[in-house]
């Protein structure tokens, strides 16, 4: 009995630890894995001067290192591309270019959602404050801005997941409004 008793103790103990040994190191080695994908995505913006959400309804795709591209199709048909230092955005036959070089704080903003993706701690850190809670099969990572800029505009952001899945990114602006990103991988047979 006492044996018992003591081999489950060392059990809970080894669990407890390996669970406390999660970090941000661990959880940028497994989002680097990730070779990019396909997914579909509901985004919720909750603004101040609405009585209700806005709620968008697309698709996203990731090449993963360095090309995210972001198809809305509800409310109003948006494209936006991120590749390398170019962010592409189109709406009602427009089109804008903008070259992130500079408009730092653009880039901060856009590299906060690739730099993760890819699993890129010091580039996230160059602009971020990082908290991880959870664990490999559930974890919330928490991106606070340190730079100035950024800080006007957000106030934080909140990037959710499993092992190498994004499924959520919540963005806390400044001024109170939130944005809600939920995503759901496309299954490749």
């Amino acid at each position: 009995m006492i044996r018992r008793l003591f081999t489950g103790l060392v059990l809970l103990g080894c669990t407890a630890l390996a669970h406390a040994a999660f970090d941000i190191d661990q959880l940028m080695a497994e989002l680097a894995r990730n070779p990019g994908g396909h997914a579909k995505f509901v985004e919720k913006r909750h603004l101040a001067l609405l009585d209700k959400p806005v709620v968008a309804t697309g698709e996203m795709f990731y090449n993963a290192p360095d090309r995210l591209e972001k198809r809305t199709y509800t409310p109003k048909a948006e494209t936006m591309v991120l590749y390398k230092d170019t962010l592409s955005l189109e709406r009602d036959r427009r089109k804008l270019q903008i070259q992130l070089g500079q408009r730092p704080e653009v880039a901060a903003f856009v590299e906060s959602i690739r730099s993760t993706l890819q699993g890129n701690r010091a580039t996230l850190e160059a602009n971020y404050r990082l908290a991880l809670t959870g664990s490999l099969d559930a974890w919330v990572l928490t991106l606070v801005p340190t730079e100035p800029r950024i800080a006007t505009l957000l106030q934080r952001i909140t990037v959710s997941g499993v092992r190498q899945q994004v499924l959520g990114i919540d963005y806390l602006q400044a001024d109170g409004d939130r944005t809600e990103m939920r995503i759901e991988p496309v299954k490749v047979p």
